[in-house]
């Protein structure tokens, strides 16, 4: 008999690999998704709201409550990434004005409320800026303990970074709030470039899914061909890399990653690498590893997971 199905919320700020990492969190029998919590990052809080209201409305599950949260970082001026993702956050994908209103009740709160509420049971997976759970953990420090774990899409070690040389985006969009999650005690698993970056989904992968004539497969091909226009314009990649959906396959496919214990941290002081994520790999800081870093992936096996899983979700909303 299978185990209870895995609570998690996903703190997300919806672009387009967000959006591919919510499709997928519905597509997963082995998880339970709670509620989406919205922070600014690829897009405007207001807009990344509407674009997960949207996105739950096309998969069939507008009743998952989506929660406003912070509209803009701790201490940096707000930085949105409309040249990676698009006007609306979601490449050329257009979707109806959601039905539904978002919860009456801030992202903050609605973590506390719910994490507190079962305690040891809800993971948090974290696929935009740090800022909303930066804020709950400090309003509320007893969900250091009552989180059961965070994955953490963000960051970029031995990996060059995708918005300065050395720094991720969701990390540099706000570095203060990384490093209080960071530094928090809470269990984490980092999942950074160095594994998401081999992760790539290509133009054949997605006529493989448009195979099937669905409005999922036509939503998955109408975003990430903006996306994949942007990695072959500035980054030289064919296809495009879909980080956060890696991250969210963790919570039910650990072992398609090998992570190893680090001592992690960000720099929050330096013009020249702010927002940089580092790893003290041979022990020269002497302190204890900090959190679970992935360092190789399965990558293929990740992406063929990835489509499978489209491919049934397509096939249930036909």
């Amino acid at each position: 008999m299978a185990g209870a199905a895995k609570r998690i919320i996903l703190d997300t700020d919806p672009g387009i690999d967000d959006a591919l990492a919510i499709l997928l969190a519905l597509a997963s029998p082995e998880l339970n998704v709670e509620a989406l919590t919205v922070v600014m990052g690829n897009c405007s809080t207001a807009q990344g709201v509407s674009n997960a209201l949207g996105v739950l409305e096309l998969a069939g599950a507008g009743n998952i409550p989506v929660a406003p949260g912070l509209d803009r970082p701790l201490l940096q001026p707000l930085l949105t990434a409309p040249e990676t993702h698009g006007h609306t956050g979601l490449g050329y994908a257009q979707l109806p004005p959601p039905r539904r209103h978002p919860a009456n009740q801030h992202a903050v709160d609605l973590l506390i409320e719910r994490i507190m509420a079962a305690p040891g049971e809800i993971t948090v997976v974290a696929i935009g800026p740090l800022t909303n759970l930066a804020l709950a953990i400090r309003r509320e420090p007893a969900l250091l303990q009552a989180i059961c774990e965070v994955v953490i899409m963000g960051g970029a070690l031995r990996h060059e970074g995708n918005t300065t040389p050395l720094a991720e985006f969701n990390v540099y969009v706000d570095p203060h709030a990384a490093h209080i999650v960071y530094h928090s005690g809470l269990p984490l698993t980092l999942v950074p470039l160095d594994v998401t970056y081999q992760c790539i989904l290509t133009q054949a992968d997605v006529e493989r899914l448009l195979a099937l004539d669905s409005p999922i497969t036509r939503f998955i091909a109408d975003a990430t061909r903006f996306y994949m226009e942007f990695h072959d314009e500035y980054q030289d990649i064919q296809g495009c890399v879909i980080n956060d959906p890696l991250a969210l396959a963790l919570t039910f496919a650990p072992d398609l990653v090998e992570t190893r214990p680090l001592h992690v941290t960000v720099d929050t002081h330096s013009p020249l690498s702010l927002g940089k994520t580092m790893a003290d790999f041979y022990g020269a800081w002497s302190k204890p590893p900090n959190m679970q870093v992935a360092l190789k992936v399965q990558a293929r096996r990740f992406i063929e997971l990835f489509l499978e899983r489209m491919e049934t979700l397509a096939r249930r909303l036909k």
